[in-house]
């Protein structure tokens, strides 16, 4: 009889649950290694290209009735001392959408609430190609207080950095900038978004700090194939 991989049992579970449990929390393993693995890699990666302009950016306020709503920033001044690395996420509000991505949207919704313990390690910060105010309005909307938001109305850092294709299209896509003897470079993009995959499999390219999948992949039911987030639901 094979050794069980741990000695943790549950109320009721019969042998052939634990059997079949082993063998999914061996394969559970053997993708903790591999996923560790590829940080490694990602961590050992060579800097990319140097930063191709030093993008002016309009920022949101936390405070609606600031003045601040509009102020300009350099994507240069968004690296805060001692902190080297900048990660950006493209959100899918582009001006002649009528709502944001509700997926983009889902998103945001949790970093929001990371967003204080994201800041104590990196540089973050949320762009998008509709004005400032359009931006601004619907953060007020969801609540988001915490997230630095950035206006890109006026700037080429999306299609530069494939967040926007070139006829006007939205990718949700995340790029991460690093800061070398006072230089800045690319490092790195969720690139499997681009990547080929199977028929009707989602790129997966933001689930790393997407938390929705990961949780319903827990469940017997899986994330599913027709379901997706929406921006409001109705009260059961």
């Amino acid at each position: 009889m094979e050794t069980s991989l741990h000695s943790i049992r549950f109320p009721g579970e019969s042998n052939e649950y634990r059997v079949a449990r082993d063998a999914l929390l061996q394969a559970e393993l053997d993708l903790r290694k591999q996923v560790e693995k590829v940080a490694e890699l990602r961590r050992e990666m060579p800097v990319g290209g140097l930063l191709k302009e030093d993008y002016v950016f309009e920022q949101a306020s936390i405070d609606p009735d600031s003045s601040d709503t509009g102020k300009k920033v350099r994507l240069s001044a968004l690296f805060q001392e001692g902190k080297d690395s900048l990660l950006i996420y493209s959100f899918m509000y582009s001006p002649n959408m009528q709502r944001p991505c509700p997926s983009c949207t889902s998103i945001l919704d949790g970093l929001n609430g990371a967003m204080p313990h994201v800041l104590q390690r990196v540089n973050f910060a949320v762009v998008a190609k509709s004005p400032i105010q359009r931006i601004q309005a619907f953060a007020q909307e969801r609540g988001w207080q915490k997230l630095p938001l950035l206006s890109s109305a006026h700037n080429s850092f999306n299609t530069d950095y494939h967040g926007e294709t070139a006829n006007g299209g939205q990718n949700p896509v995340l790029n991460v900038f690093v800061k070398r003897e006072g230089q800045i470079y690319h490092t790195y993009c969720t690139e499997l978004l681009f990547a080929q995959r199977n028929p009707g499999q989602d790129p997966r390219h933001v689930d790393a700090f997407w938390p929705l999948w990961n949780l319903l992949d827990l469940t017997p039911e899986g994330r599913g194939t027709d379901w997706r987030p929406a921006l409001t639901y109705d009260q059961a």
